[in-house]
C-alpha cells in the first residue's frame, strides 16, 4: 500500500519527452513576406482596373500579365514564409512540386482577375468564386508545404487546418469584392486601393501562417528534398528581388498605361466636346446660338406631328427687322452682329421655353409658337413688336429697329412646312408694305401680292445690269429773277412689263435687298456725267441735286463714291448738292456730322430735304455743315388758305437766313405760291408750275427755250 501511495506522489513529476520538432521563424523574412503580400494585392487591384478598361487583344494581354504578376506575388509571399520557417533538421524544396504550386497561384490569379472584370458580380457568383479561389490558394499553400517531402508526412492540427481554409476562402471573397468595387476609376481610387491592399495582404498572410501553425513535424522526421532540392538559405534573396522586380515592372507598366489612358481620355473628351460643338454649330446659328434652318425643319416636323395627333394648333411667326441694314451700314457689321444677339435675347424672353426661335436669314427669324386659339398668336406678336422697338445700346451706340411680323396658323393656313413658311412670309411682306412695325395674319390675297413683290425684287436685281434705270431732271429756278439755276436728278425705272415706275414703287425694295447702294452709285455717276455735258454746252453755272437714301448716306463707301464720280466726270464739287431728309440727318447726329464734315471739306453742298416734317434740334442743325434747306411741298400746297403753313414757311425762311443757309421751296404749282415764296426771300423754287421732271434731252430743250426767251 505504501508503495502505491509513493507512485501516486511522484507520477505528476515524470518528464515526458517531446514528440514534435520545435519550429522557429526568421522575423525579417516574415516581414518581407507580408510586404510582398501587400504589394501583390495592390498589383492585383491595379491590374483589375487596367483589364476592365481594356478590350479585345489588349484585355487578354493585361489578363495574362496580371495573372503572372499577381500569381508570382502570392507564391513569393508563400515561399518567403516557408523560407522564414526552420526546423532543427536540414530543409529543402522539391523543384517540380514547387513549380506546381507556382502554377496553381498563377491560374488562381487569372481566375480571380477574370471574375472581377465581369460586368456584374452577384452574391452567388461571388460566393462560388470565393470557394474556388480560396481552395486554389489553400492548394497552392499546402502543395508548397508538400514540396518539403517530409518523411513521415506532415501532421496537421485539424482545427487550425480548417481555420486556414476558412481564412483562404474569406480572404478570397473579400479580395474579389474589393477588387470588383475598385476596378473603376473614382475619386482617390489609388488611396483606396492601398488601404484595400493592406487588408488583403494581411488576410493572405494570416491564412499562410495559420496553415504553418497547423503543421506538426514528428521528431525523427527527415526532409526528402534536403539533398537535391532547392535550398532556402540561398533562394530567399533572389526570390525576393525577382518578385519585387516583377511586381514593380507590372506596376510601372500599369502606371504608364494609366497615364496614356488618361491622355487618351483627355483627347477623347476634347474630341467629344469638339464633336458636340460641331453638332451644335451644324444645327444652330453661330452668332445668336438660335436654331438654324436645319434644326427648324426638324422642329417643324415634330410640331406638325404633335398638332395632328392632338388636333391642336401652332403658329408660325415670320419676323423681319425694319432698319437693320441701316444699322449695319452706319455703324459696321460688328454693331449689327451685337444688335442681332440682343434681338435674339429679346425674342427668347418673349416666348415660352417650349417654343422654337430660329434665325433663317441675316435679319429674319421664324418662331413656332404653341397656341390654343389664333388670337393667342396675335398677343405673342404684339409682345415681340414691343420688345423689338425698344432702343438697344450696342457697343456704346443707341440703335433703333422695329419688326414686321407675318403670322400663319396650322392647319388653316397650311399643313406642311413649305406652305406655312410661304404664307407667313407673305403676311410679313404685307406688314412691310403697310408701314412696318406691325403684324398681320395671313390672308389668301397676300399670296398674289407676295409673288408680285418677289418678282419685282428679281426684276430690280437685273434692272441696273440691263440698263432699265434712267434719270429725269426737274428744273430749279432762282426765285428772284426766275433764271434756271440747275436741276434735281430723280430716278425712274423703265420696267419692261409695268412701264415707267416711280421711286416710291421700288426704292423700299432696293433698300431691303441692298441694291440701293449700287443703284445710288449709278445715280451719282449718271447725274455728274449729265452735269458735265451741260457745263460743256455753256451752262457752267448750273448745279445738280441728287437724293440720297438713308442707307446710302450711311454706307461706309458713300464718301468715296462721291469723290470718284466728281473726279471721273471732272465736276466741281460745289456744283453738286446731296439731299438727305431731315429724319436721316437727325437719326444719329454724331455720325451724320462726321459724314457731312467729310463732304463739306470736299466742297460738296448738303441740302436738308423735306425740312419741317421731322424733328430738328436747333443746336444740332447749327452744328451740321449744311448749305441748303428745302421746304417740304406739304407746307407749300396750302399757303393761300392755311395761315399756319404760311407762318411755318416764314419761320423756315427766317431760320435759313439766320444760319446763312439757302432756302429752296419745292412743290410750287401756282403763281400765287411763287409770288408768296419769292416775297418771303426764298432763294430757289421748283414745282410743276416751273417744270415737271423730264429726260435730259427735253431738259436741254427747255434750257434753250429759256435762253431764247
Amino acid at each position: 500500500m505504501s508503495e502505491c501511495r509513493h507512485l501516486e506522489v511522484i507520477a505528476p513529476f515524470e518528464v515526458i519527452a517531446p514528440t514534435m520538432f520545435p519550429a522557429s521563424y526568421d522575423a525579417l523574412l516574415v516581414l518581407f513576406s507580408v510586404i510582398v503580400a501587400v504589394l501583390a494585392s495592390y498589383t492585383a487591384l491595379d491590374m483589375a482596373g487596367r483589364i476592365s478598361t481594356a478590350s479585345g487583344r489588349y484585355a487578354r494581354l493585361w489578363l495574362a500579365g496580371g495573372a503572372v504578376a499577381m500569381g508570382l506575388g502570392i507564391w513569393s509571399m508563400h515561399f518567403l514564409g516557408m523560407l522564414s520557417f526552420s526546423l532543427p533538421i536540414p530543409l529543402g524544396y522539391d523543384p517540380a512540386i514547387t513549380a506546381v504550386s507556382l502554377l496553381i497561384a498563377i491560374v488562381a490569379s487569372a481566375f480571380a482577375l477574370r471574375l472581377v472584370c465581369l460586368e456584374h458580380l452577384p452574391r452567388r457568383r461571388l460566393a462560388l468564386g470565393a470557394l474556388v479561389l480560396g481552395g486554389a490558394v489553400a492548394s497552392m499553400h499546402y502543395t508548397g508545404m508538400a514540396a518539403l517531402r517530409m518523411q513521415p508526412g506532415i501532421q496537421y492540427d485539424p482545427w487550425l487546418f480548417l481555420l486556414s481554409i476558412l481564412f483562404a476562402v474569406g480572404a478570397s471573397g473579400a479580395a474579389l469584392w474589393i477588387a470588383f468595387r475598385l476596378r473603376r476609376h473614382m475619386p482617390r481610387v489609388h488611396l483606396l486601393r492601398f488601404g484595400a491592399a493592406l487588408v488583403m495582404g494581411g488576410a493572405v498572410a494570416a491564412m499562410h501562417y495559420t496553415g504553418m501553425a497547423a503543421a506538426r513535424f514528428p521528431i525523427g522526421s527527415v526532409c526528402g528534398a534536403a539533398g537535391g532540392g532547392l535550398q532556402g538559405n540561398t533562394l530567399a534573396l533572389p526570390i525576393l528581388v525577382i518578385t519585387i522586380c516583377v511586381l514593380a515592372v507590372a506596376l510601372i507598366t500599369s502606371v504608364l498605361d494609366m497615364r496614356l489612358e488618361m491622355r487618351t481620355a483627355v483627347l477623347a473628351d476634347a474630341l467629344g466636346v469638339a464633336n458636340e460643338e460641331l453638332e451644335f454649330l451644324a444645327l444652330h446659328d453661330k452668332l445668336t446660338h438660335l436654331p438654324n434652318r436645319v434644326l427648324l425643319e426638324d422642329r417643324f416636323t415634330l410640331a406638325i406631328q404633335a398638332a395632328a395627333r392632338h388636333h391642336g394648333r401652332f403658329a408660325v411667326l415670320f419676323v423681319d427687322l425694319d432698319g437693320f441694314k441701316g444699322v449695319n451700314d452706319t455703324y459696321g457689321h460688328q454693331v449689327g452682329d451685337g444688335l442681332l444677339v440682343e434681338i435674339a435675347s429679346r425674342l427668347r424672353a418673349s416666348v415660352s421655353s417650349e417654343d422654337t426661335i430660329a434665325r433663317v436669314g441675316g435679319d429674319e427669324f421664324v418662331l413656332l409658337v404653341h397656341v390654343d386659339e389664333p388670337e393667342d398668336a396675335g398677343v405673342v406678336a404684339g409682345k415681340l413688336i414691343d420688345a423689338l422697338r425698344e432702343p438697344a445700346n450696342v457697343a456704346g451706340h443707341l440703335v433703333h429697329v422695329s419688326g414686321s411680323i407675318g403670322i400663319a396658323i396650322y392647319p388653316v393656313d397650311g399643313q406642311d412646312q413649305d406652305a406655312l413658311m410661304t404664307n407667313a412670309d407673305a403676311a410679313m411682306y404685307h406688314a412691310k408694305a403697310s408701314g412696318r412695325n406691325a403684324s398681320y395674319f395671313f390672308e389668301r390675297s397676300m399670296n398674289h401680292q407676295a409673288r408680285a413683290q418677289q418678282m419685282l425684287i428679281q426684276d430690280l436685281r437685273a434692272a441696273l445690269r440691263n440698263g432699265q434705270l434712267q434719270l429725269h431732271y426737274q428744273p430749279k429756278f432762282s426765285a428772284a429773277d426766275n433764271v434756271l439755276v440747275g436741276a434735281e436728278a430723280l430716278l425712274r425705272w423703265n420696267h419692261p412689263v409695268q412701264g415707267l415706275l416711280m421711286p416710291d414703287q421700288f426704292i423700299t425694295l432696293a433698300e431691303k435687298t441692298g441694291a440701293i447702294v449700287p443703284i445710288g452709285t449709278w445715280v451719282l455717276n449718271e447725274a455728274c456725267r449729265q452735269l458735265a455735258l451741260w457745263h460743256d454746252m455753256g451752262h457752267a453755272h448750273w448745279s445738280m441735286a441728287v437724293n440720297l437714301s438713308a442707307l446710302q448716306f450711311c454706307h461706309a463707301g458713300m464718301v468715296d463714291s462721291v469723290a470718284e464720280a466728281l473726279a471721273r466726270h471732272k465736276v466741281e464739287p460745289g456744283r453738286l448738292t446731296l439731299e438727305i431728309t431731315e429724319t436721316t440727318a437727325m437719326r444719329d447726329v454724331e455720325t451724320t456730322l462726321a459724314i457731312m464734315t467729310q463732304l463739306d471739306e470736299m466742297g460738296v453742298r448738303i441740302a436738308i430735304d423735306d425740312f419741317g416734317t421731322g424733328y430738328s434740334s436747333l443746336l444740332h442743325l447749327k452744328r451740321i455743315p449744311a448749305s441748303e434747306l428745302k421746304i417740304d411741298r406739304g407746307f407749300v400746297r396750302d399757303l393761300a388758305e392755311d395761315s399756319e403753313d404760311a407762318a411755318i414757311v416764314s419761320a423756315i425762311v427766317a431760320l435759313g437766313r439766320t444760319l446763312n443757309l439757302q432756302v429752296v421751296a419745292e412743290g410750287v404749282e401756282t403763281t400765287a405760291q411763287r409770288s408768296f415764296l419769292a416775297g418771303l426771300g426764298c432763294d430757289a423754287l421748283q414745282g410743276y408750275l416751273l417744270g415737271r421732271p423730264m429726260p435730259a434731252a427735253q431738259f436741254t430743250e427747255l434750257a434753250l427755250a429759256d435762253v431764247d426767251a
